[in-house]
């Protein structure tokens, strides 16, 4: 039933106009539950059973825990994708950093004299969405633009995820350049996901943006893992590809980086991009698309959740 409502919603537009207040009413009527209920609500909503949160044992249930008991200054820190600069250079040094051309908490700042001619993103460094390519700054329509990022510095991420680091950001925007390999292309993004500071497993995105974007996922010796966790992307799921990933040359660096990075945290996933060789850190996540997507088979959300240790969490 979840499934078809949030089709209609997404796809038509009778099931967007019909389903939209309603929405909205929820969102209106949630804000003012506490974050453990909020959890519970949205957890069942998307996984089809309840949140067990007093004996958690599927990596979604443990992940979920986290939002709850697993909160410091530093996960705010790292959460901010303009701060989490001075915690990289602190851990890793600033080799790994992609170029920051301008950071700013005014929208009218974004203007073209004030952007590079090389191609670049816009993003806010407070909440989980993408950014406004630039390829060319002559094409951009820059008042939409300035509309579009003065709406999103007023959201907060907070509200809708009740994952608590987002809560205390100061809202930003950041001018990076845009990554790109020799042939113009995206990088692959890669997931590295530590549990208790150590690799466990890799997720490979490829085709972002596209009709084929696949997520492949990789063990921390590059063998296929048996299990598919996707995200709703569009009109359909990141599953795997049935085309291998090559195992990229930096993989041995990228998990040694990730596991410094993440030394400090029960869970952590840790996102890199290789472009021709050449690392480049995306960002630090926290809690995987939420801990509210299923990982199928189902048996391996518990055989992954039995590998994570939430007992070295002192409780917030």
């Amino acid at each position: 039933m979840r499934k078809k409502i949030d089709y209609l919603h997404r796809h038509t537009i009778l099931g967007y106009y019909l389903i939209q207040p309603i929405y909205f009413l929820f969102g209106l009527l949630t804000k003012f539950m506490p974050d453990k209920n909020y959890i519970k609500l949205k957890f069942k909503w998307h996984m089809g059973y309840p949140l067990n949160l007093k004996n958690p044992e599927t990596l979604n249930e443990k992940i979920n825990w986290l939002k709850l008991h697993d909160r410091t200054p530093l996960h705010t820190m790292c959460s901010d994708k303009y701060k989490v600069r001075e915690y990289v250079i602190g851990k890793i040094g600033n080799e790994y950093l992609v170029p920051l051309f301008l950071e700013t908490f005014d929208p009218y700042e974004i203007k073209p004299e004030n952007i590079p001619e090389t191609p670049c993103i816009i993003k806010a460094n407070h909440d989980s969405s993408g950014g406004i390519f630039v390829y060319n700054k002559s094409k951009v329509n820059w008042i939409e633009a300035r509309k579009n990022l003065k709406k999103r510095l007023k959201q907060s991420y907070y509200w809708s995820s009740r994952e608590w680091q987002y809560k205390n950001i100061e809202p930003r925007i950041i001018v990076e350049k845009l990554l790109q390999d020799k042939n113009g292309n995206i990088p692959f993004d890669y997931k590295v996901h530590c549990f208790n500071g150590k690799v466990r497993m890799v997720s490979v995105d490829a085709g972002r943006d596209t009709d084929e974007h696949h997520r492949n996922w990789y063990s921390q010796n590059w063998t296929r893992e048996p299990y598919k966790w996707s995200s709703h992307k569009g009109t359909k799921y990141t599953d795997p590809s049935d085309t291998d990933i090559e195992k990229p040359k930096t993989f041995d660096l990228m998990k040694k980086l990730s596991e410094k990075l993440a030394q400090p945290f029960c869970y952590a996933r840790v996102d890199w991009y290789d472009v021709d060789g050449q690392l480049f850190f995306g960002e630090i996540t926290f809690h995987h698309d939420g801990g509210y997507l299923p990982i199928k088979p189902e048996i391996w959300d518990k055989k992954l959740g039995q590998l994570l240790n939430i007992e070295t969490v002192e409780k917030k």
